[in-house]
């Protein structure tokens, strides 16, 4: 444990001259914070308030990124001073660049869609790799290092090429590929493309004024001539807030293009550019610095690497996914999201490093705080969701049997920290031991259940029933987690004087915890890469059969359907629609296939039977046939997006927590910033009961529905259910009165049907995703996000509503209705 928390600069060191020869100037930093956060935030007030168009910020975008910095750039090349550069540490930067830019390359192309891989591949790597060093990256650093080590604002110039001159032409080749293949011009050579990419690079000023910059260093011996020494200031200094404001303009309303499909795509990427990259930055200059006799100097490489990898993403990224056409909602709000998510990561940072020395004592007592109240909130979290999942009678069905487990051992992880917490300070050996058994047994398996669930999630999707039986995938949930215990029971030798339960066998738990994390990181990712794979396969079939399948699969029948046929038909007749319910009873079995042809058979054989009243405004029928369709639907959905969403998340602390463990074994001495490491993964490990709460927690039909109706009965008064039309947003309005007046005739032929609702009552209806896909196809619509956002519009308008006004417009089998 004392290997855990060694904070100091050396054992050799005075902790006088060490505290005197601090590395950073932290007093510095929060004004430097302040500073670019406040012109972001000015600039994005500027744009929310319509005070700057978009129109008028791409002037401002033009000036920054073709004259302010190449300016900038010029003048910066020509000043550099090699003579103090440290090259190893360059080296390192190329090589952590290089590395993310191959991996997030690699996995894009294995995974993405064959459609669009090429584009997706160049922008993911690029966004992953351009830090924006100038705008936002450079004053932090002159705030941390001028007093101490003025060098290293030089070395922003000198790695920021890396990507411009060396990573970048390459994903332009990525997107030049796709946008070839595209064209479908394929008598255009191979040359010729990479030709046109290296010539679209060259044009760029940023990279041109960086090579006339490098050959004016050696021209003019470091010194810009008199006579534009003015020009190119003036060009230059106008850079700084002139960026950071163009910044805050670039974010109006780009998380409003966020996605759910977008979702996973993005956690990713925020993984690979805000966890990853400063990761392998300061791991390769550990292994290359290895000139640097003192090892204050080496420490403070490292850190400085670490705090550059920290960086957001530049906002240049965006235009080169306008530019391209490709990835827009992705790389925009990734964008946004890193920009803020950085900000109290450099923070905290800075704030460990400039610590001279720090009690190891005390500091084991703040993690243990930290995890106690950490695992009490979650058990709260944990003791609401687990009933909940319970009650609405998901734990029977696959893969929430796997998920209810998953939270079973969050909640068993939680009751043995808190347990721990009190144990551990006792005299008690075997209690101790009892704790920790579960405690360990519980965390393990907290670990394995995200592969096991996405293992089974594919499983699932080759075929309706899981070719491994569910309670083989139970025991190994548990089984391994428990057998990795005993080793360590067995095996193991206890630290002395250690309270952190993470680490109460040393090393030998250490690699323990790195075997199964990394078995569960291979489990979940490959079998997540399955599924992306399978994903858009499966949407190449579906789009061939769109056109005669979609019917039959998006809706149900109703399982009591024969109360339908009150009044008695001949018997003939009579015979032939009970043929049709006995039928659509059956299917229902089935709760995984979808089966709207009957319920259209059945419902329309009995409206000709009987005698129905038409439903006015919202479904007047007690107990709703179709209203009992929609809740079935729900019975048979296996929340796949919520499944894989907290998949992909547990899987990034798993990376986080593997991080951790390979730190702890590789370097003798970890550091101050392996605390902030250390921190979130304790916070990562007692908190996924969190996660689950906000997946899992609030089921609608149970929860969020019921709720609903009853916020609204007691708000608007029972005879007043429906919240008064307050005034419509302009673009409301001209939606519904455009829809209105020009295409609900035509809609409502092509779309709705009469459908039964009730023993006497009928409702002229739609599918949610039949109004989406007939948007698309009068082009009303580019693509089935943007159908859902003008479905939405009208609903607000009072256009369109749920057939019982419990649900908001979405692409899904819902039913709704056009308001008379």
């Amino acid at each position: 444990m004392e290997k855990v928390f060694n904070l100091s600069y050396g054992e050799n060191e005075d902790p006088e001259t060490a505290a005197a020869s601090s590395s950073m100037s932290i007093d510095k930093l929060l004004p430097a914070l302040l500073e670019c956060f406040g012109i972001i935030l000015c600039g994005y007030i500027a744009g929310r308030a319509n005070i700057i168009t978009s129109t008028q910020a791409k002037g401002l975008g033009n000036f920054v990124s073709k004259f302010a910095l190449p300016a900038l750039l010029f003048k910066n090349m020509v000043l550099l001073d090699f003579g103090n550069v440290i090259w190893p540490f360059l080296w390192s930067i190329l090589i952590a660049k290089v590395s993310v830019f191959c991996i997030v390359c690699v996995l894009t192309l294995i995974v993405a869609s064959p459609e669009s891989r090429y584009s997706k591949a160049g922008l993911f790597s690029i966004f992953a790799t351009q830090s924006n060093d100038f705008a936002l990256g450079y004053p932090i650093v002159e705030a941390l290092y001028k007093s101490t080590y003025p060098e290293y604002l030089q070395y922003i110039y000198l790695v920021a090429p890396v990507s411009l001159m060396f990573l970048n032409p390459i994903g332009f080749g990525f997107c030049e590929v796709q946008k070839w293949k595209d064209q479908g011009n394929n008598q255009q050579s191979k040359l010729r493309v990479v030709g046109h990419v290296l010539l679209q690079v060259l044009k760029n000023p940023i990279v041109f004024m960086v090579v006339i910059g490098i050959i004016a260093h050696f021209v003019l011996h470091q010194t810009v001539p008199a006579f534009m020494a003015e020009f190119v200031d003036g060009l230059a200094n106008s850079f700084g807030g002139a960026a950071l404001f163009y910044l805050g303009l670039t974010m109006v309303g780009q998380l409003r293009k966020l996605t759910k499909s977008t979702v996973v795509t993005l956690i990713l990427l925020l993984t690979a550019k805000l966890l990853l990259m400063p990761l392998i930055c300061k791991d390769m200059v550990d292994l290359l610095d290895n000139s640097n006799t003192s090892a204050l100097n080496h420490s403070s490489l490292s850190d400085y690497a670490f705090l550059y990898g920290v960086f957001p993403t530049a906002p240049s990224v965006a235009i080169y996914a306008v530019y391209y056409n490709a990835e827009l909602e992705v790389v925009t709000s990734g964008m946004v999201i890193s920009t803020f998510l950085s900000a109290p990561i450099m923070y905290v940072s800075a704030w460990l490093l400039t610590m001279h020395w720090m009690d190891p004592q005390l500091l084991m007592n703040s993690l243990q705080n930290v995890s106690f109240n950490i695992s009490i909130v979650s058990l709260v979290a944990l003791v609401w969701t687990i009933p909940v999942m319970f009650l609405s009678k998901k734990f029977k069905r696959l893969p929430h049997v796997f998920t209810v487990n998953l939270f079973l051992a969050q909640f068993l992880t939680c009751i043995g920290m808190i347990l721990w917490y009190f144990v551990v300070k006792g005299d008690s050996f075997i209690l101790q031991i009892l704790t920790f058994s579960v405690l360990c047994t519980s965390l393990y398996s907290t670990y394995l259940w995200p592969g096991l669930i996405a293992l089974s999630i594919v499983l699932l999707k080759r075929s309706e029933d899981l070719k491994v039986s569910p309670g083989m995938l139970v025991i190994a949930g548990w089984g391994i987690p428990a057998f990795a215990t005993a080793i360590l029971l067995f095996c193991g030798v206890k630290m002395p004087d250690t309270i952190d339960a993470s680490y109460f066998y040393g090393e030998q738990q250490i690699i323990c915890t790195t075997v199964v994390i990394a078995l569960s990181i291979i489990l979940g990712g490959g079998s997540l890469v399955c599924l992306s794979r399978g994903s858009w396969t499966q949407n190449d079939q579906n789009q061939e059969g769109n056109s005669s399948s979609d019917e039959d699969l998006l809706t149900e029948d109703e399982p009591e359907s024969q109360t339908l046929f009150e009044p008695v038909p001949p018997s003939g007749e009579r015979n032939r629609v009970q043929n049709l319910s006995s039928h659509a009873t059956l299917y229902l079995r089935n709760v995984n296939v979808f089966a709207c042809s009957w319920l259209d058979v059945v419902c329309s054989v009995s409206v000709l039977l009987t005698s129905s009243g038409q439903c006015e405004n919202r479904c007047e029928s007690t107990d709703c046939l179709l209203v009992q369709v929609e809740e079935l639907q729900q019975v048979a959905d296996r929340q796949e997006t919520r499944h894989l969403l907290i998949c992909v998340l547990l899987t990034v602390s798993l990376l986080a927590n593997l991080s951790s463990c390979l730190w702890l074994l590789f370097n003798r001495d970890p550091g101050r910033l392996y605390l902030e490491l250390l921190f979130f993964c304790a916070v990562a490990n007692y908190g996924q009961g969190l996660l689950s709460f906000a997946l899992f927690g609030l089921d609608k039909h149970l929860i969020l529905l019921p709720f609903k109706k009853r916020l609204i009965s007691l708000w608007y008064g029972k005879k007043q259910e429906e919240p008064p039309q307050t005034d419509l947003p302009e673009d409301i309005r001209m939606t519904c009165t455009q829809f209105t007046r020009y295409h609900k005739q035509q809609c409502f032929h092509d779309i709705v049907k009469t459908r039964r609702c009730g023993k006497q009552t009928v409702v002229d209806c739609f599918l949610g995703c039949e109004l989406v896909e007939w948007l698309q196809q009068v082009g009303l619509a580019q693509d089935r996000g943007e159908a859902v956002l003008y479905g939405a519009r009208l609903q607000q308008g009072g256009v369109l509503q749920h057939i019982k006004d419990e649900h908001s417009f979405q692409d899904k089998p819902l039913y709704y209705r056009f308001m008379t």
